[in-house]
């Protein structure tokens, strides 16, 4: 059987990161992308080669959509180099940063710059890229739980994450005919880097997540890698144009 070669945006760290891993666990090969961190991305190719699986690491700023014509062909080089393939057969559109500013403070530059990462970088990335994904492939793009439940501080950010729901449906309606299944994963609070840390080292903040959290923690890094793997698994194949939350069971 083929191997199934996954592209992971945003992959040197946090949820990226694990997710890379756990695909690479799963048996697939991957190619990750990092925006400024070369070296942690080196090194999680070098932690997926340790587990018997091929990857390469590109650069890639998803906020500068000038720059994906480029990405693009040397996506196809290393595809060719490595793999002998023209094609891939997982999108992963993770990459992002975050925000926590009251609607009252929030700037231009702060939205066009979340809007330019979240929402605009990823619809033009995967039409970029829409040539190169094998028929019978998969997108999975992350969301944020924050787009459904409201908390003072998160608006332009779950903005863009609530538009990214909304392009998942109708890029799975688009790309049906190529039997390529698109949904949305969308993460509740996890201990990870993001947003300064503040979920894994701020101990109070933690305990109210958790407080608030049916299954009573907040969520780990290894909980979203495992659901990446399930989503895009052709066990997974019937599952399209949904939105599915990893959070633990929050606010319910």
């Amino acid at each position: 059987m083929t191997t199934k070669i996954a592209l992971i945006t945003g992959a040197s760290r946090g949820l990226g990161k694990n997710a890379a891993l756990a695909l690479a666990k799963a048996g697939h090969d991957l190619v990750i992308t990092y925006h400024s961190q070369a070296d942690a991305a080196a090194a999680v190719v070098r932690e997926i080669e340790s587990l018997g699986r091929k990857a390469v690491a590109l650069q890639l700023d998803t906020s500068n959509i000038a720059g994906f014509a480029d990405f693009s062909q040397q996506l196809t080089t290393v595809l060719q180099r490595h793999w002998l393939r023209d094609h891939f057969d997982y999108l992963v559109n993770n990459a992002g940063t975050g925000m926590h500013t009251a609607i009252s403070d929030t700037t231009a530059q702060q939205f066009d710059a979340m809007v330019n990462v979240h929402l605009k970088g990823v619809f033009f990335l995967t039409q970029t890229l829409l040539p190169q994904l094998n028929d019978g492939g998969a997108i999975l793009n992350l969301s944020s739980g924050l787009a459904r439940f409201s908390l003072p501080g998160y608006a332009a950010y779950a903005m863009m994450k609530g538009g990214i729901e909304v392009f998942s449906r109708y890029l799975a309606l688009e790309l049906g005919p190529r039997r390529v299944r698109v949904n949305t994963l969308a993460p509740g609070a996890i201990e990870t880097d993001f947003g300064g840390g503040a979920v894994r080292d701020n101990a109070g903040l933690n305990q109210l997540i958790a407080s608030q959290t049916a299954l009573g923690r907040v969520g780990l890094p290894d909980d979203i890698g495992g659901a990446v793997v399930t989503l895009l698994s052709e066990q997974s194949g019937w599952i399209n144009g949904q939105r599915i939350e990893a959070s633990g069971g929050i606010h319910l």
